[in-house]
Order: structure tokens, then sequence, then C-alpha cells
């Protein structure tokens, strides 16, 4: 049985604004003190693991062992089909030193081009995997997927990272189009998320939606 989380704070172990705004959105219903690494000048760990869930869990150790508190971290990245799964656990290294994703999206469509992908065929997905350590090192840790298409030029300016490039199956607007609450209902993360809060939240009997 997966470890309950029962505290009143929690670290979200990232300095990526985007996805510190995300992971609080869907821990607003749970009433829990969300504080990120980033504003706590916790320093990053290399990311040296070969997968999603290797990476968020040495994320996760990371800041739990440092701010002595739970620590939730996420690894994520965009696979695409034609590329042979990548840029995947490089995603954000593709947006090089200054994180700049429309760089990434730019590589994504020139290789895609350079291999003749047609439209069609520029299957990818999203994959998040979610950590949530404690400062004794135990870690339970989730993923989740969402797959769907791409597109370019990019669309909307929405969201973070490779949104406005995605469009999930069986939806017309990008994750870079949508609100926060439709991409929140169908991402990835939220995928993830889900499998976390059933297993590790006192909570997750209520309804997260009641008022």
């Amino acid at each position: 049985m997966a470890r309950r989380f029962d505290g009143s704070t929690l670290i979200v172990a990232s300095h990526n604004a985007g996805k510190v705004r995300e992971i609080s959105d869907l821990l607003r219903p749970f009433a829990i003190d969300v504080r990120s690494a980033g504003e706590l000048g916790l320093p990053e760990p290399e990311e040296t693991g070969q997968t999603f869930a290797e990476n968020a869990a040495l994320k996760a150790h990371a800041a739990a062992q440092a701010a002595q508190l739970p620590a939730l971290a996420d690894d994520s990245g965009l696979c695409v089909m034609a590329l042979d799964g990548a840029p995947g656990i490089y995603s954000a290294r593709w947006a090089g030193p200054e994180k700049d994703f429309d760089v990434a999206m730019a590589r994504i469509e020139r290789e895609l081009d350079a291999r003749g992908t047609a439209e069609k065929d520029r299957r990818a997905y999203f994959v998040c995997a979610l950590s949530l350590a404690w400062p004794d090192g135990h870690c339970e840790t989730f993923v989740g997927e969402v797959h769907g298409q791409l597109v370019f030029p990019k669309r909307g300016d929405r969201g973070f990272g490779y949104d406005p490039v995605f469009v999930p199956d069986g939806h017309k607007l990008s994750f870079g189009e949508m609100v926060p609450d439709a991409k929140h209902a169908i991402s990835h993360r939220a995928v993830a998320f889900a499998q976390l809060i059933a297993a590790c939240f006192p909570q997750a009997d209520a309804d997260p939606h009641a008022s």
C-alpha cells in the first residue's frame, strides 16, 4: 500500500514557474501549503536518470532532503513517434540554456521536415512522472500519458513548453489554446496526479469539486 501524505506543507521540487503553477492548481482543493524549490532557493540536482520516473524520483529526493519536508517532483516531456521518441527525457535540454521552447519547437519541425514526415504521421505523446518523496527516503512514483498530434506553426500562448504544437486526441485546440481547467482535465500531468491523489492523499475520498 502506498504511503499517505498527512502533512500540511509540500515542496514542489521545480524551478519551472509553469509546472509549479499547474501543480499548485491541482493541489488547491486539498488545502496544502505549497512551496516551490525556486522560492526556497533549493539547488537543482543533475538529471542523470534514464527515464522520466528516475529523474522525477531523483529531484523529489533531493528537495525532500534539502527542505526536510515531503517534496513532489515532476519530470515530463514530449515524445515524437517519427523522431524515435525524441526529445523525450531531453525535452527541456532541447530548449537550450535559455529555456527557449520556440527554439525546441522549431527543431522538432525542422527534423520532421528533414525526414519527410507527412502531417498525418506527426504523432506524439506527453509523459509525466510524479514522485512524492519524504525526508526519510521513502518515495512513491506515478506516470501519466496523453497522446495526440503535432501541429505547425504553433497555436496559442497559454500553457508552457511544447503546449502550442500539441493537439490531444479528440480535441481541436492545442494545449496552448486551451484554458487551464480544460488542459488540467486531460493532461499527462492530470493523469499522473489522479493516481497520486488516489494513492497518497487521505482527502482522496472527498469530492475535490465540492464547495
